[in-house]
């Protein structure tokens, strides 16, 4: 299979290209929270104020990083188990965004709000934390810098290496991989 060279920020027309199962290399800028500063932006939205940075066309990467090694940008740099923000996510769709990346299944809802709002979520590969934090050139904390590693940070990233789960369309790379091998029913 093809690996699909992509530079975020991306805007929908390229979220529509990209089918469940495909292999994606990301350069350029991505953002990255986790749970904490999912909770606290969306309890910003609940309360009407404006977010301190645009979500309008980015790529979140659920991520809490360990602390970098001199002259690294970012310690170890694996993803979160996206089901955790889950409670979330269709509120911060609703934002804008044009892709998730994490590791793990998504709820019906989730996916429904990614059909919807034309999204794609993409997965890394859970245990090759060190190995993706090679392709992290830049950390910066842009908001919730009281949330340690769970702030909301800007990254800059060549070559970033991830799948494409879940298309804009509902395709579940999850349960087309495991047709073939479902013999159960």
């Amino acid at each position: 299979m093809d690996t699909i060279k992509i530079t975020a920020p991306f805007d929908k027309e390229i979220v529509k290209s990209l089918k469940a199962g495909d292999n994606i290399l990301i350069t350029g800028s991505i953002l990255c929270a986790r749970d904490a500063a999912h909770k606290v932006m969306t309890e910003a939205l609940a309360r009407n104020e404006k977010l301190p940075f645009s979500l309008q066309n980015e790529t979140i990467y659920y991520l809490g990083p360990s602390p970098a090694k001199p002259g690294h940008a970012i310690g170890s740099a694996g993803p979160t188990t996206s089901g955790r923000m889950d409670k979330y996510t269709p509120t911060i769709i609703e934002q804008g965004i044009s892709a998730m990346i994490g590791k793990g299944y998504r709820s019906p809802e989730v996916i429904e709000a990614m059909k919807k709002h034309c999204v794609v979520y993409m997965v890394a590969v859970g245990g090759a934390a060190a190995l993706i934090s090679e392709s992290i050139k830049k950390y910066e904390v842009l908001a919730y810098n009281d949330l340690g590693p769970e702030a909301v940070a800007r990254l800059e990233v060549v070559d970033f290496p991830a799948i494409v789960a879940i298309d804009c369309y509902g395709n579940n790379f999850y349960e087309m991989g495991q047709k073939p091998f479902n013999t159960l029913k």
